[in-house]
């Protein structure tokens, strides 16, 4: 008989059970799987919306199966006997649990007769391949995070430098904080979710690859704008990387942009199946450091490419297949993302999503690249 599968969480922070459900919901409940056969354990708050939108076979309701284990007792029980006895009128003995089960409710299982064992790597490997439809909810994050771009780029096009450099906006100077705000906004309108952890990121700020960017935002100045929005609707991700400058970009600006972007364009060129991700991230390190940006502990701090090519996109906005220990094959979604940082100069980061194919790999963003506005 083949293991069951159990999680208990919500699926609101649990991909694995998003993925496994189709079902969305703030608070933790309990699935089961037993041989292909899909079970859900719900409150009566959720039940009936549970049985209309969830991709399950069956759905029970919590509290009836807290009645039968209660019985004649006082004392109502917790949820890790209500779980026990559900799996156990399912024939369920032993399950597999995802790696971040909770350690707690763990110990209470087992106290109750339940064998746990965590999964040794993803919970369901499938999730690495995606589908048709999974391509057109990702495709249709994209497009919310490229309308995010989009605002972003208009407004820093709206604004005006002042004498010292700040950009302004009206009689406001722009900082990175407003600039997050209209992007944000931005993505609720075309139907994502506001994060309040979008990139907006200049100068010497933009040297931090995940530095959300605060102050002023500058003239003449690199910035770069990282937009990951979830789709209110599916729950998947899109995520898209731009870097401007408002106003005239230098010489040396503009060939960090022009390389950055160089680098991009063979990465997406070696991503065919049977490609090692690894060998394509050591190719373009090697390529960057030959156009004379190495990477590099400089004066205490690392500059040049020093992150990660890409990754995997979907229900989460980092997800397995991890870009340099995958060996592409069809199906994969992955950003491709590399970023150059010089400490002095700032850094550009370009990013944007492809989907392996037999073929070539086929580019899901849109939206343009312009490095003066």
């Amino acid at each position: 008989m083949p293991r069951a599968k159990l999680i208990i969480a919500s699926s609101e922070a649990s991909a694995d059970l998003l993925y496994a459900t189709k079902f969305r919901a703030p608070d933790a409940f309990v699935f089961l799987d037993v041989g292909g056969r899909s079970a859900l354990l719900l409150s009566d708050l959720e039940i009936d919306r549970g049985r209309a939108e969830a991709a399950v076979d069956q759905v029970d309701a919590y509290s009836a199966t807290e009645r039968v284990v209660q019985g004649k007792k006082k004392k109502r029980p917790g949820l890790a006997r209500v779980v026990a006895g559900w799996l156990k009128a399912s024939g369920v003995r032993s399950v597999l649990v995802p790696q971040d089960f909770p350690f707690g409710l763990a110990r209470q299982l087992r106290d109750e007769g339940v064998r746990l064992k965590p999964a040794k790597g993803a919970f369901f490997p499938e999730r690495e391949k995606k589908s048709a439809a999974e391509v057109r909810a990702i495709t249709a994050a994209i497009r919310i995070a490229e309308a995010g771009i989009a605002r972003g780029i208009e407004v820093l096009r709206s604004s005006a430098p002042r004498k010292d450099g700040r950009l302004a906006l009206g009689r406001r100077i722009l900082t990175s904080e407003m600039l997050r705000i209209e992007i944000e906004t931005a993505l609720v309108r075309a139907g994502g979710e506001a994060r309040g952890d979008t990139i907006c990121a200049g100068g010497e700020q933009a040297c931090d690859p995940h530095g959300r960017g605060s102050g002023p935002l500058r003239a003449g100045e690199l910035i770069i704008l990282d937009v990951f929005p979830r789709d209110a609707k599916s729950g998947y991700f899109g995520d898209i990387t731009r870097t401007v400058v408002r106003g005239r970009a230098s010489e040396a600006q503009r060939r960090l942009w022009d390389v950055c972007l160089t680098g991009q364009k063979r990465a997406l060129q070696q991503m065919r199946p049977g490609i090692e991700g690894a060998a394509v991230h050591e190719k373009l390190k090697a390529y960057f450091a030959a156009q004379g940006y190495p990477t590099e502990i400089r004066d205490g701090r690392w500059q040049g490419f020093f992150h990660g090519t890409g990754h995997g996109l979907g229900l989460e906005v980092h997800e397995s297949p991890r870009f340099a220990a995958t060996t592409f094959v069809p199906g994969q979604v992955l950003t491709v993302e590399p970023g150059i940082y010089i400490p002095g100069l700032g850094g550009v980061r370009h990013e944007d999503v492809a989907l392996i194919t037999q073929q070539s790999p086929k580019l899901l963003t849109q939206a343009p690249k312009t490095l003066e506005i």
